[in-house]
């Protein structure tokens, strides 16, 4: 196998994903996920600091898709159509393996409470990013925060419907995406 082998990261995800619903995270070691992988510890390494951040792959590139997409959202957009192109933005760049992965990631991450942690750090690191855009577009901090929190709701909720719904089903991420945050935006004008 080639040192540089394109499409180490996305392997190096799918079989931790296996391995951590197959005997468990605790049980899991980086040999056993490189083995699978067909990579070397090295690799593995140069993308990762551990085992448990294998499971927010990704999360940086997300983060700046979502900021990205609120940034270039038309001018004089309301806050929720400036995350709604977030949204979109983000869920147009995740491919087949995300939805593939989306189960049994969600499998992993519910049975070990270190990956639990791992991912509300991620919810926020994401709903973060959004707010930082939607305050450089000039929306007011309090309206910034609650429309970030907003989408990061309705994209966790899209990509469940995403991935763990019908695979013959070809509505994309982004329509499940957008549908999420019309039913909350619907919601949250329900509470008075």
């Amino acid at each position: 196998m080639a040192r540089w082998q394109p499409g180490a990261t996305q392997r190096l995800v799918v079989a931790a994903v296996e391995l951590f619903n197959e005997q468990g995270y605790d049980a899991t070691t980086v040999a056993q996920i490189v083995e699978r992988a067909g990579v070397t510890k090295s690799t593995f390494f140069r993308h990762f600091s551990d085992k448990r951040e294998v499971l927010v792959a990704g999360q940086e590139t997300l983060s700046r898709l979502l900021a990205d997409g609120i940034a270039e959202a038309p001018a004089g957009s309301s806050p929720l159509e400036a995350v709604a192109a977030g949204l979109e933005r983000a869920a147009n760049e995740m491919g087949p393996v995300n939805r593939e992965i989306g189960p049994g990631l969600k499998a992993a991450v519910a049975a070990s409470i270190e990956l639990q942690e791992r991912e509300v750090l991620k919810s926020v690191s994401l709903a973060a990013a959004m707010k930082a855009a939607l305050v450089d577009r000039g929306v007011p901090d309090p309206t910034a925060h609650l429309a970030a929190e907003l989408g990061v709701l309705a994209f966790k909720r899209a990509y469940t419907q995403w991935s763990e719904g019908d695979q013959d089903d070809d509505r994309t991420l982004a329509h499940h995406a957008r549908a999420a945050l019309n039913d909350l935006r619907e919601a949250a004008t329900s509470l008075g």
